[in-house]
C-alpha cells in the first residue's frame, strides 16, 4: 500500500483476463444448472431456457464488472500510483537541489570573505565604537562555524578543502583582533561611565559590565596577555569603589557619634581590601590608613 496526500491508495482487485474469464463462466454454468434443477422440480416446461438466459445474463455482467467497473478502478489506481511516484522523485529532486544550493562553494566561501573585510575595514575606521568590532567577531563565528560544518561532509580529495581551510584560518585572526578591540572599547566606555556616577551601586555596575566583557574574551583568548592585565586593572578599580563606600560610611558614622558602627565599616573596608588576596602597594596604604582610623576610634571611646 502506497500513500500520497490524500489518504492510503489501495490496489483494486485484479485478475488477468484469462483468469477471470474461466471463473466467471465456471459461476455462469453453476447458475445455470441450479436454476435448471430448481425449475426441473417445479415441473417447469423449459427448465434449461431459464436456466441459460439466467447463466448467459452472469456471464454478460462479469464481462461488464471487468471492462467498465474494474478497468476504470485499475486505470485510476496506476494514474495514482504514477502521480505518487513523480511527487516522490520530485522531492528527492528538491533535496538534491537544496543540498546543492546549501553548499558552500569556492565563490561564495570567496564573497564571505571579502564582506568579513570590508566590515572589518569599517571597523577599523570607527575604531573607538565597540559595536562595529562586534560585528566583524560575531561574522567570523559564524563563517568558522559554517566552515567546519562543511568539513563533516566533504569528501576527501574536495578542491574545496584548501581554499576553505585558507578562509577559516584568515577567518579565525579577524576574530580575535576585533574581539580584543572590542573588548578593549567596551571596557574603556564602561570605566568612564562609572568615573561619571555618583551613587557606589551605580559604579560598581559600570565595572562589573566591564569586568563582564573582559571576561567573556577570556572564554575565547585565555592566555590573552592584554585581557589578564585589563581584568586585573578592573579587578582593582572595584576593590576601590567598595573600599571607599565603606569608609565614606565609616566617616559619616564617626561624625555622628556612632562609633561602634564606623569601626564595623571600618571592617568592612578592610575585608574587601584583602577578600580576593591580591596584594599592591595601594592596598597596603589603603589598609594602613583604615588600621589608623581605627586606632582614633578606640583612643576616643571603647570597643
Amino acid at each position: 500500500m502506497r500513500t500520497n496526500g490524500a489518504g492510503p491508495i489501495r490496489r483494486p482487485f485484479w485478475l488477468p483476463a484469462a483468469n477471470y474469464y474461466f471463473l466467471a463462466a465456471a459461476v455462469a454454468l453453476a447458475v445455470f444448472f441450479v436454476l435448471w434443477g430448481v425449475f426441473h422440480d417445479l415441473a417447469h416446461e423449459m427448465p434449461w431456457i431459464v436456466a441459460g438466459l439466467s447463466g448467459s445474463v452472469v456471464l454478460i455482467a462479469a464481462v461488464i464488472v471487468r471492462e467498465l467497473v474494474l478497468r476504470r478502478a485499475r486505470m485510476r489506481y496506476v494514474a495514482m500510483q504514477k502521480n505518487f511516484d513523480r511527487n516522490i522523485a520530485d522531492a528527492y529532486s528538491r533535496i538534491d537541489r537544496s543540498r546543492v544550493a546549501d553548499k558552500l562553494s569556492i565563490e561564495k566561501n570567496a564573497t564571505l570573505l571579502r564582506e568579513i573585510k570590508r566590515r572589518s575595514d569599517a571597523a577599523n575606521v570607527l575604531g573607538k565604537f565597540a559595536a562595529g568590532h562586534r560585528e566583524v567577531f560575531e561574522m567570523c563565528a559564524e563563517y568558522v562555524a559554517l566552515v567546519d560544518r562543511e568539513f563533516g561532509r566533504m569528501g576527501s580529495g574536495s578542491p574545496r578543502f584548501a581554499a576553505l581551510r585558507k578562509g577559516r584560518e584568515s577567518a579565525l585572526e579577524f576574530h580575535r583582533y576585533h574581539m580584543l578591540q572590542w573588548a578593549a572599547a567596551e571596557a574603556r566606555t564602561l570605566s568612564h561611565e562609572a568615573q561619571t556616577k555618583i551613587e557606589a551601586t551605580e559604579r560598581l555596575a559600570a565595572i562589573q559590565g566591564a569586568i563582564d566583557v573582559v571576561e567573556s574574551a577570556l572564554g575565547f583568548y585565555p592566555d590573552e596577555r592584554s585581557l589578564i592585565e585589563s581584568r586585573e586593572v578592573l579587578d582593582e578599580v572595584l576593590c576601590s569603589i567598595k573600599v571607599s563606600h565603606w569608609v565614606e560610611k565609616a566617616e559619616r558614622a564617626e561624625f555622628d557619634g556612632d562609633l561602634a558602627a564606623a569601626r564595623n565599616f571600618y571592617r568592612d573596608a578592610l575585608f574587601y581590601l584583602s577578600r580576593d588576596g591580591a596584594a599592591s602597594r595601594d592596598r597596603e596604604i589603603a589598609a594602613e590608613r583604615i588600621n589608623a582610623a581605627i586606632e582614633k576610634l578606640d583612643l576616643l571611646g571603647p570597643k
